[in-house]
């Protein structure tokens, strides 16, 4: 079945835009608390956003991988890109989401790359480059929550300037990376995955797929990321799981169902082979994790949890 991606102006949001808007930004807590800190796949036809982690902890499930999110970070994700997010409680950060067209000429040519795919840039706070970048996300937040003369023309000059600096972070490595066939091909794989892992399709129809042997992509895989192919489908089903048993009220059967096991029994085999506890083990575990933390919090802030 073809689940159908949504596109939204802001997460959750479908209304058509003010005919005036070029950006908005606000605290990420503000929308994902809304969604159970989960933001489904979506995809912005006309928007770039800048997520900025500066805390807590997460995953971007972006079209060629789940992406893990370790502070301080930045993601860059162009319009038109399915992309999600799933964020810890205690995330701390902002979402910047823009118009590209409203950037210069030079702004463009200067970001193009980031234009075409998403990004996630870690940041060192100890180079000044990076510290100054904290800064002008924090800047950004606070002139875009003032009325005062001229504001847009100031946001302007930061997000030139973020934008500018943002891109001095991608080394030419990862350029080059982007330019390597087995690199490309590894991508391709992983969108598949994405598109068909709960069919459980055999490690050779996705080579066919892509036009190639199974050794051949076996190989491409094992020296790109040290692991097998089947590694790789695997994992994406597991990963899906451990989300499902977290955020989903669904039993562990009809988790199964929902990932195309045929037999329950056989999918609780497999994820005690992954993750070294049964399905339901790691449900209550996690879910403990989750209700110490909104505990911790509530404390944080003054509020008697009881």
């Amino acid at each position: 079945m073809v689940v159908a991606v949504p596109t939204y102006s802001l997460y959750g949001d479908e209304s058509p835009v003010d005919k005036g808007f070029w950006l908005h930004c606000e605290t990420i807590i503000s929308r994902s608390s809304a969604y159970k800190f989960e933001i489904g796949s979506h995809r912005h036809e006309y928007f770039l956003q800048f997520l900025y982690i500066r805390a807590g902890s997460g995953d971007a499930v972006l079209p060629q991988a789940v992406v893990p999110l370790r502070p301080p970070c930045v993601i860059a994700v162009p319009a038109g890109v399915t992309h999600g997010f799933r964020f810890s409680r205690d995330i701390d950060g902002f979402v910047i989401t823009l118009l590209p067209d409203r950037l210069n000429r030079l702004d463009r040519d200067a970001f193009s790359r980031w234009l075409r795919q998403p990004a996630v840039i870690p940041l060192d706070l100890a180079v000044p480059e990076a510290s100054y970048l904290d800064t002008t996300f924090l800047r950004i937040a606070a002139e875009y929550e003032s009325q005062l003369p001229g504001r847009d023309e100031v946001l302007e000059t930061y997000v030139t300037s973020l934008m500018i600096l943002l891109s001095r972070r991608i080394s030419p490595q990862d350029d080059e990376a982007g330019e390597d066939p087995a690199f490309r091909r590894l991508q391709t794989l992983q969108q598949l995955i994405s598109r068909h892992y709960r069919q459980h399709l055999p490690v050779e129809e996705y080579a066919a797929l892509m036009g190639m042997s199974s050794t051949h992509l076996n190989r491409i895989v094992r020296q790109a990321t040290g692991r097998s192919t089947h590694d790789l489908l695997t994992e994406r089903l597991m990963e899906e799981a451990r989300r499902e048993l977290v955020f989903t009220g669904y039993s562990v059967q009809q988790v199964s169902e929902n990932l195309g096991f045929t037999d329950p029994a056989y999918f609780s085999r497999v994820f005690r082979q992954r993750s070294g506890m049964t399905p339901r083990q790691y449900r209550e575990r996690e879910r403990a994790r989750m209700r110490n933390k909104e505990a911790e919090a509530l404390v944080t802030v003054g509020v008697n949890p009881s």
